[in-house]
């Protein structure tokens, strides 16, 4: 496997792991971890990624988010808050002017990016679109059901003939 496949999925693991800490403790932010473990997961394995968009942390805080790029005030706030708080710390801790630049560059952005590109909806919105996404997942996961059922039949009757004296000659000996 390739080298920098296993690095990403090691960090996809990495930010996973400080999501999932993120979830019970409210020092650390869970959604911006887990946006950087969906973009490792994505680079590094097909398989990874479809087990992360599988697991409940995933759903519960990014899968709105992802196919909607729509939060509602209080994620947006709590999210906001937390990276401000963060790169606030930096900036009094880090005695480099470069990075303090950096980092303030960067708070503005995430303030610009979170304004004008992530759509604010009410928890009413939420709830719909969640509601939505849900539907047409079941609605898929039915689909793939009926394959499965139809492809099993399939089966069954391919086996029933070949079992068959009457339509396998060699049987019939």
């Amino acid at each position: 496997m390739n080298p920098l496949k296993i690095l990403y999925i090691g960090l996809g693991f990495f930010f996973f792991g400080l999501g999932a800490v993120g979830a019970f403790l409210p020092v650390l932010p869970t959604v911006p971890f887990l946006l950087l473990a969906s973009f490792f997961f994505a680079k590094g394995s097909e398989r990874f990624n479809k087990w992360f968009t599988s697991t409940k942390l995933y759903k519960d805080n990014l899968e709105g988010f992802i196919k909607n790029r729509s939060m509602t005030l209080k994620t947006k706030l709590y999210c906001q808050g937390i990276a401000a708080l963060m790169m606030t710390l930096s900036l009094i801790f880090v005695p480099l002017l470069v990075v303090k630049i950096f980092l303030i560059v960067m708070m503005l952005f995430m303030f610009y990016y979170f304004a004008r590109h992530i759509k604010t909806v009410t928890p009413e919105e939420m709830a719909v679109i969640n509601a939505e996404n849900k539907a047409r997942q079941d609605a898929h996961a039915k689909e793939k059901q009926v394959t499965l059922r139809e492809t099993i039949g399939e089966v069954k009757e391919m086996h029933e003939e070949i079992l068959n004296p009457e339509t396998c000659p060699d049987k019939a000996e």
